[in-house]
């Protein structure tokens, strides 16, 4: 049964279309405007709330919460400092991802862990012979991201502190009135912005104060639809459309490893710890140019003009992110990857796309051909490789 999340009793008043989704079990608002680009616009031009309660989250904490985290993720967790947020995947034995997420560092015994997926049972059997507790927290903490140019301006209004000196990826605890909430630099949409953890009873009066407040600073919700678009820009891969949870693949090919999805850099292989998955992260090392590559792709407008002309139509793309799997081919039609997902970029005025393709067809300024669709003829479109991300201001870091 889908359930509301904390926040629902002020969602389900804004979302007047009644349009939602479900995400891990909890309903979460696809739109809450007439047309998803308002929502997007705030995103990128003033402020957005977006309900991301459904994450699962986790809290690991004791004498050895640090080796345990270190034991599963790829990173180096004898670096993540008090007060830091780190981004990560973590493998099974095959080097194979099964989630990624962030892992935020409390105190010197515990952390706060965010993944797409449930991870209780896979983070428990690798805490065996480790004095470490792994508590779920889903139902207890709620989320609130707060995105976009002018989200400090909101937070610092709500607060009535500084949040200027709060760097990129790190967090602190701070209060709204006698609201106690947890405050991180992180987000999903490439944007300036934070990601406010509150207690699940205090969830709708958070969402009241700041809304409040934001009404000088141009906040709005904004749903999924939204979010999609800008995660996009961003470069930012989403498990089960730009790649599969090595639990959910059904063949070797639906398994992808780290250096696959554009998150090599991520992976520590050097670390003094152990950590699942190393072994094979190490002999995929060994044979560079093999597998598949995430890329950035831009799509010609020119050959899609040329398209839709020959039916005697305008062009016309899709005014939301598709998420499914379409061929991509190099010369001679020899199909060489997919892309994954993709959208009309109104920032970058440009059709863009995430792919995953040969490694040999990797390189920026590599020239492809996507599968396009016009009145049920399949024919194809000019795509250049690009570096990721799409769009990445500087006042995300700043």
């Amino acid at each position: 049964m889908t359930l509301g999340t904390a926040f629902h009793a002020r969602t389900a008043v804004a979302n007047r279309k009644m349009q939602w989704r479900e995400w891990a079990g909890y309903f979460a608002a696809s739109v809450y405007a007439d047309h998803h680009d308002i929502e997007y616009n705030a995103i990128r031009e003033a402020a957005a709330l977006i309900d991301v309660t459904p994450l699962y989250k986790y809290r690991v904490s004791g004498p050895d919460a640090t080796r345990f985290v270190d034991r599963v993720i790829t990173r180096d967790a004898t670096r993540i400092r008090v007060g830091q947020v780190i981004y990560t995947p973590w493998c099974d034995e095959r080097g194979k991802v099964i989630d990624d997420g962030t892992v935020a560092r409390l105190d010197e015994d515990s952390y706060r862990w965010t993944a797409a997926h449930p991870q209780l049972r896979w983070f428990r059997h690798n805490a065996v012979g480790l004095d470490v507790a792994i508590e779920e927290i889903t139902e207890q903490i709620a989320a609130l991201a707060l995105q976009g140019p002018t989200s400090r301006g909101v937070l610092e209004a709500a607060t009535g502190e500084s949040f200027g000196d709060l760097g990129y990826y790190r967090r602190r605890p701070a209060r709204i009135g006698d609201i106690e909430l947890d405050v991180s630099r992180t987000g999903y949409t490439g944007d300036l912005g934070y990601e406010l953890w509150v207690d699940w009873t205090r969830a709708v009066d958070l969402w009241d104060r700041l809304s409040e407040v934001g009404r000088s600073y141009g906040l709005r919700p904004a749903g999924m639809l939204a979010l999609d678009i800008a995660r996009l820009e961003a470069g930012l891969i989403l498990i089960e459309v730009d790649y599969t949870s090595a639990r959910h693949a059904l063949i070797s090919e639906q398994a992808y490893s780290p250096l696959e999805i554009g998150l090599d850099r991520l992976v520590n292989v050097g670390k003094p710890g152990d950590f699942v998955g190393k072994r094979a992260l190490l002999a995929e090392r060994k044979r560079p140019g093999a597998g598949r590559r995430l890329v950035g792709l831009e799509l010609d407008w020119d050959d899609l003009e040329k398209l839709y002309g020959a039916h005697g139509l305008p062009p016309t793309v899709p005014a939301a992110a598709w998420r499914v799997p379409v061929p991509l081919y190099a010369a001679r039609r020899r199909q060489i990857g997919r892309a994954t997902s993709g959208t009309w970029s109104p920032t970058l005025k440009k059709n863009i796309a995430l792919g995953s393709v040969e490694a040999s067809h990797d390189r920026p300024g590599t020239r492809l051909q996507i599968e396009w669709t016009v009145e049920a003829r399949r024919r194809a479109v000019r795509a250049t490789v690009v570096p990721l991300p799409f769009f990445d201001p500087p006042r995300k870091r700043g």
